[in-house]
């Protein structure tokens, strides 16, 4: 089964703890704290591997989860960092924040990596947190908590060439005779539903991947029949060669084929009217094929090569092969373009999120929330009272006590933060 887009959960691993000991060796009196810092928690890493062709290992398995960090240990030892977990991908891919839709990945070539998501830090021992005033303090910190987000992952094939066309034009017959990929043909309407690959030798020793794309109809770009799921794979490719059932054997017009074929291409990106394209006359053995041609050429204004051919008889394959090597060979590997941009670069300020946001619950209670204010939360070990009296001072350094006042909070009002819950003293 062919598999192209998949969402998935990624979650990072935590950090370890930090450890609070003290060093107690003979002759050494008030030895002072010495407990380490907790290893840092596993990235999640995707890599490109070329044996792949499809997600289908994303199927079954769409939550991936990183090994925290080892806690710190005594005589200040630091915990182990957790190894990363390493996910294999095929070339093409392409991971996105399904909730920002941005791009975080683009891989493409064997053994490209990229961190999808990072681990978090380990947490501080208590030596760590000595100072002359307070020199054996008892509190550490907790891990941090390792990133977590939902992606969507694409993989849009990576071809030489791809083949466009309206179904049962024959692009899946011209791609399993001029290579060994054997898709699924029939000899009623029938379109591909996934794409297939197909490495392509020329006489003289040339080669490169074609791709049977699947069948587009007339609303594609808007999502109509396989829409997206066709158009995701065009991108990649270097050349589009057009295939035209030039008998009309389902009774449309070669050359509307072809300007609604483009109409779609253009409607998605219009970029890729700028691929170097070729017009593959298909089906030219039957009857009617010839008169159609003549005609189509009358209504072609652009300068496109068009090669008579059929699949069925594999008359003009040799010629139009070897036009593809040929035009291959003047067109550069990395064929997206990228658009014209201004030299300098632009560094817009971008205001930081704020620490903490303050809301009301339906019962009254005043709920404190904001990815900073939620990280010291849970990097803080509510066991030690000494812990819980940092927290505070955090509180109190970001705002926050001056906040509630504004809101509206009095001695004895309850203050939410995540699952804890306290009082507000004045």
């Amino acid at each position: 089964m062919f598999v192209d887009q998949v969402r998935v959960y990624v979650k990072a691993g935590d950090g370890g703890n930090g450890l609070v000991a003290y060093r107690r060796e003979k002759y050494v009196p008030k030895g002072g704290p010495a407990g380490g810092d907790g290893g840092n928690g596993a990235d999640i890493i995707f890599e490109v591997d070329e044996g792949l062709n499809t997600l289908m290992d994303f199927r079954y398995n769409r939550h991936f989860k990183g090994k925290r960090g080892e806690n710190g240990m005594s005589k200040n030892q630091h915990g182990k960092n957790a190894e990363p977990l390493v996910i294999p991908v095929p070339p093409g891919t392409t991971v996105m924040d399904e909730d920002t839709e941005e791009v975080i990945a683009d891989l493409t070539t064997q053994g490209q990596r990229a961190i999808i998501v990072h681990g978090g830090r380990g947490g501080r021992g208590n030596s760590r947190f000595a100072t002359p005033r307070n020199p054996a303090p008892d509190f550490a910190e907790n891990g941090e908590p390792g990133e977590e987000r939902n992606i969507k992952v694409e993989l849009k094939v990576i071809a030489d060439v791809g083949l466009v066309g309206f179904p049962s034009v024959g692009k899946s017959t011209f791609i399993s005779v001029v290579s060994a990929a054997k898709p699924k043909i029939a000899d009623y309407h029938f379109t591909t539903l996934s794409p297939n690959l197909g490495v392509v030798d020329t006489e003289d020793h040339r080669s490169f991947v074609m791709a049977d794309l699947p069948g587009l109809i007339e609303g594609a770009h808007a999502g109509v029949g396989l829409g997206h799921q066709f158009l995701r794979h065009v991108e990649r490719t270097r050349l589009i060669v057009h295939v035209i059932d030039m008998a009309s054997m389902e009774g449309r017009d070669p050359y509307e084929d072809y300007v609604k074929i483009n109409n779609e291409l253009k409607e998605y990106d219009p970029s890729l009217l700028k691929r170097p394209q070729i017009i593959a006359a298909n089906k030219m053995d039957m009857p009617s094929a010839k008169e159609n041609l003549v005609e189509f050429k009358g209504k072609l204004n652009e300068d496109i090569p068009i090669f008579e051919i059929s699949a069925l008889t594999k008359e003009g394959l040799r010629e139009i092969l070897f036009a593809i090597a040929d035009k291959l060979d003047s067109i550069p590997k990395v064929s997206t373009e990228l658009e014209e941009t201004d030299k300098e670069v632009v560094y817009r300020y971008q205001k930081e999120e704020e620490p903490f946001q303050i809301s009301r619950d339906d019962d009254g209670a005043f709920v404190l929330s904001g990815a900073k204010i939620e990280k010291l939360f849970k990097m803080t070990d509510f066991a030690r009272d000494e812990a819980i009296q940092r927290f505070s001072r955090q509180l109190r350094t970001m705002g926050v006590d001056d906040a509630l006042r504004k809101r509206g909070a009095k001695d004895g009002d309850t203050i939410r933060l995540l699952d804890f819950e306290f009082e507000f003293i004045e």
